[in-house]
């Protein structure tokens, strides 16, 4: 005896791990993407390298910063080469963020938790970036005029706890987002093909989040435990702090 069944009910799906969008849409995609590696990813690299020379004392993180600052068109290679790519890279991921889906309640598989983890961490880390680069690079003691109070100028932000502890979840964030970008970068521009390729350049990753989040807390810890260092703006030899 035949019976007549009703259509079946459509299947939800996951939050599909790469979209590569249509027309404009991916183009943006595609821009957003390489701007996390070049030239944001880059600029992280060097800030992590950079900042790192604390860890061998004041004088050594003042010629640092006095080498950084002896660059011409330094303000212009900062515009263009920085503070345009993060705002882009920023604005748009928050854009996706807000276009985007999500249900990791009802399916928390690896790739919807990872989607959030993404968004959440480059959220935060967008904010730290404001919050750090205001206080350090636009207020007080201009520190390209001045490079040898950027040592002191940096350890006078670690006076309060909140900070230390936003500092701490910021590197973290920033490692995290770094990290993960390059996974998806690998695997949206098809540099990694398959799943055992992109799983073993998984591992690359997660290991490249945990140098920068040791090499991260390895130099707040010089900072918090050198003794506080006078900001010298006096044009003495700015190699050397006493």
């Amino acid at each position: 005896m035949a019976t007549t069944a009703g259509p079946a009910a459509p299947m939800r799906q996951g939050v599909a791990p790469l979209r590569a969008g249509q027309g404009t849409s991916f183009l943006l995609r595609r821009l957003h993407s390489l701007s996390g590696i070049i030239p944001v990813g880059l600029f992280l690299i060097e800030h992590f390298v950079s900042n790192a020379f604390a860890t061998k004392g004041p004088g050594a993180y003042t010629k640092q910063v006095d080498l950084l600052t002896s660059f011409p068109f330094v303000v212009w290679l900062e515009l263009f080469g920085i503070w345009l790519p993060i705002l882009y890279h920023s604005l748009y991921g928050f854009f996706i963020w807000y276009r985007g889906d999500s249900n990791v309640g009802e399916y928390p598989w690896t790739g919807n938790w990872m989607y959030n983890a993404q968004r959440w961490t480059g959220g935060i880390a967008f904010f730290y970036m404001v919050w750090h680069t205001w206080h350090l690079r636009f207020t007080g003691i201009h520190l390209l005029s001045h490079p040898a109070a950027a040592f002191g100028k940096v350890q006078l932000e670690f006076q309060s706890p909140w900070a230390v502890a936003f500092y701490a979840v910021g590197i973290f964030c920033a490692s995290w987002h770094f990290a993960y970008g390059l996974w998806l970068f690998a695997a949206k521009w098809g540099i990694t093909r398959g799943d055992g390729a992109r799983r073993r350049f998984g591992y690359v990753c997660f290991a490249i989040g945990a140098l920068f989040i040791i090499v991260g807390a390895a130099t707040m810890y010089s900072f918090l435990t050198t003794p506080l260092q006078p900001m010298d703006t006096s044009g003495a030899d700015p190699f050397v702090m006493r």
